[in-house]
């Protein structure tokens, strides 16, 4: 196959070499299991610059899911309390875990009980928004929980109905999506493993 993507043939490995060479580009394997396996002249340098490319903006538009912290004291009044548990609403409606944490100090790990309590409120209040992806558990002097945000179900459209009285051509046949071949006759198409430096004998460039 040539550097523009045109059919050349079976051709030696030595006159492939060649037009490669002619072209300052490289001979590529690129269907080892192709009979003959298959090669393409191209630069090999760019492939793998533009390959990497490809990769790194796939891996940005995948979707990373931060997890926030909160933390709180087992006896906070009830105006601290409304406001960190705005913030927790703020971070869920973001699409952001929540790690709330509960502090606990000297006499207070006598009264985890409160920390529980603090934790099952905050849940109960929270709970159109968040689910309990972990529940309380004792870390230290902490008491720690992990808030969720709910999944919400994306609507589907409506699949469109025909008319009972719409016209329709009689002996239509519903299109068919074009079967992929590969090569040969109408044969399935071969694996496109990674492209490999030719060996000896003869390919088809």
């Amino acid at each position: 196959m040539g550097s523009d993507g045109s059919q050349i043939g079976i051709v030696s490995i030595d006159d492939a070499l060649r037009r490669a060479r002619e072209l300052d580009l490289d001979l590529v394997e690129v269907a080892p299991l192709a009979q003959p396996p298959v090669c393409r002249i191209m630069d090999y340098g760019k492939y793998k610059y533009e390959r990497d490319v490809r990769q790194k903006e796939a891996r940005k538009k995948q979707v990373r899911v931060e997890v926030k912290e909160i933390k709180m004291r087992p006896k906070i009044d009830r105006h601290d309390y409304g406001t960190k548990k705005g913030h927790v609403e703020r971070f869920l409606k973001a699409g952001a875990r929540v790690k709330v944490t509960i502090m606990f100090r000297g006499r207070e790990m006598a009264h985890t009980d409160l920390g529980r309590k603090l934790l099952d409120r905050l849940t109960e209040d929270l709970r159109e928004l968040a689910t309990v992806e972990t529940y309380p558990k004792l870390d230290g002097r902490n008491m720690v929980m992990v808030l969720a945000p709910l999944k919400r179900p994306t609507p589907r459209p409506a699949a469109d109905e025909r008319r009972a009285d719409a016209p329709r051509d009689e002996g239509s046949e519903p299109e068919q999506e074009p079967a992929e071949v590969g090569e040969g006759e109408g044969g399935p198409s071969e694996p496109q493993p990674e492209p490999a430096t030719v060996g000896e004998g003869e390919r088809q460039a």
